[in-house]
């Protein structure tokens, strides 16, 4: 994927770019220490998305210097997760932050056109679990990828997922959120000629563990093709779904 780094190389190709100025570009200060943070700089030159910021137990002065520090070194779309309402408001108040309430994200910039090669389908088990499935279209469609939404389509009523064949069989990457018993990604990875990327969540009763029987029961899929993040961790889906969806054939 690497997209800054081919950005800088077809720059200098089309000679919009000096090679001095490329190399300056390159070897510029690979993080920056503001004290509160280390801020990486390069992430994007070595894995194609810029470095993504985890709101929690973070304060909202603190997300603002490290937003800050990414602006002035020529970041121009910011991701932050975890963000609450507070912390929302606070960084608003001299950032154009815009907030995804139910994601629990911020931004910085608008979302890209998609760039990627196909689209990215994120379905839902239930209701309950679309803050987590909203983390995962978010995060994707902010790095550039095509986001389509199946909310509510858990295998308590089959025939609401089998609607959506069409959507299932053209995707590039599925993303499958569950709790309860986690069924969902099973299912679809029976369906589908895709990655699925299984995300337990903590919705269900007692026994549901806080998303542990779910995560177990995604472990064990017998669905090939099915991989398993954290509980309750759709940035980490959306980060990976975005990353399949922009898989270049390498060239030898």
């Amino acid at each position: 994927m690497n997209s800054e780094a081919k950005q800088i190389l077809n720059a200098v190709k089309d000679g919009s770019m000096s090679v001095e100025d490329a190399l300056l570009k390159l070897k510029t200060q690979p993080y920056e220490d503001i004290g509160c943070a280390k801020v990486d700089l390069h992430r994007g030159i070595r894995q194609g998305a810029a470095e993504v910021i985890y709101g929690a137990g973070k304060t909202a002065a603190q997300i603002s210097e490290i937003i800050r520090t990414m602006q002035k070194n020529g970041q121009e779309r910011i991701l932050v997760t975890r963000l609450d309402q507070a912390q929302a408001d606070e960084i608003q108040s001299s950032l154009p932050l815009k907030y995804h309430a139910e994601a629990r994200i911020g931004t910085i910039g608008e979302i890209p056109a998609p760039d990627g090669i196909g689209k990215v389908v994120v379905a839902t088990g239930g209701t309950s679990d679309i803050p987590i499935a909203e983390e995962a279209a978010v995060t994707a469609a902010m790095l550039g990828s095509e986001v389509i939404r199946l909310y509510d389509v858990g295998v308590a009523g089959l025939h609401r997922l089998l609607s959506h064949k069409e959507e299932i069989m053209s995707a590039t990457v599925i993303i499958a959120i569950a709790g309860m018993e986690g069924a969902l990604a099973s299912v679809i990875g029976g369906l589908a000629d895709c990655p699925v990327i299984a995300v337990p969540t903590s919705v269900g009763y007692g026994a549901s563990f806080g998303g542990l029987s779910a995560l177990l029961s995604m472990l064990n899929s017998c669905a090939a093709g099915v991989s398993v993040v954290n509980i309750d961790n759709g940035f980490g889906a959306g980060y990976l779904a975005n990353m399949i969806n922009h898989t270049d054939v390498k060239e030898k």
